[in-house]
């Protein structure tokens, strides 16, 4: 049996990476807010599809509501209507723990904040997720040791968040996203909080495990840098998707 197999047992009816199932897609995505009594529409019937190994930029003004989706697609936050599915599983028809097991298994998360938690350190910070699934400790803390080292820092595996620079703490977040190995990789801005230099070299790194790994890289952004790189860019206006070339990116 494998890692992902093992993880999934205590949880009936959760069946991942199927051949024949995009890794995720929404359907007819709808979000809405109440504030003071007026009904606030964010996304107003979003459709897409992420193909398994592909990056993907969605920018948009602020406040167009591009983190709105990036948590619905991680299933972070439920949508009004609509679906989210994950190798064709409809996130709607999970329990809050069922839901736990498929972003622990198929999705990975980079946020603009690192989100680390200041009580640990580097190395138990990226083991955590692997920790989830009861696997064995020593083989959870060797491949976080590795995933550390193929982000440069070898050096500074038992050094806690406040011990660490900027940089330094957001590659931390991006091994901690990559350990689980994830078919698709959700960023929020995770260059937004950085200096070029470093935030150009984090970029770097999800774009490099991007092609090692196969997994799709996902990732909301103001940069029209960011998203001349990937291989496809879409604007999220008006509540909706719609397909822009990079170089038409503001």
């Amino acid at each position: 049996m494998t890692d992902l197999e093992t993880a999934a047992a205590t949880t009936p009816g959760i069946t991942l990476r199927t051949n024949h199932e995009p890794p995720l897609e929404c359907r007819g995505l709808i979000k809405k807010y109440e504030e003071g009594g007026l009904a606030l529409d964010v996304l107003s019937g979003v459709d897409l599809t992420v193909n398994a190994g592909e990056t993907l930029a969605i920018v948009g003004a602020s406040g167009a509501g591009k983190t709105t989706l990036l948590q619905l697609l991680g299933g972070l936050d439920r949508p009004t209507e609509g679906q989210v599915l994950v190798f064709g599983k409809d996130l709607a028809e999970l329990s809050n723990t069922e839901c736990g097991v498929v972003r622990n298994q198929s999705l990975g998360f980079v946020y603009q904040f690192h989100h680390l938690l200041p009580e640990f350190t580097a190395v138990e910070n990226v083991a955590m997720p692997l920790l989830l699934r009861r696997l064995p400790l020593e083989k959870v803390r060797a491949k976080a040791e590795g995933l550390l080292s193929r982000v440069g820092l070898s050096q500074r595996l038992n050094h806690r968040p406040g011990e660490l620079s900027g940089g330094e703490r957001q590659r931390v977040a991006v091994a901690r996203a990559l350990v689980t190995e994830p078919a698709v990789v959700l960023a929020d801005e995770p260059t937004g909080n950085l200096d070029h230099k470093t935030g150009t070299r984090v970029l770097e790194l999800l774009l490099e495990l991007n092609s090692e790994t196969g997994a799709s890289l996902v990732v909301v952004t103001h940069s029209s840098k960011i998203a001349e790189q990937m291989d496809r860019v879409l604007r999220l206006e008006d509540g909706d998707l719609h397909a822009e070339s990079a170089t038409g990116v503001r």
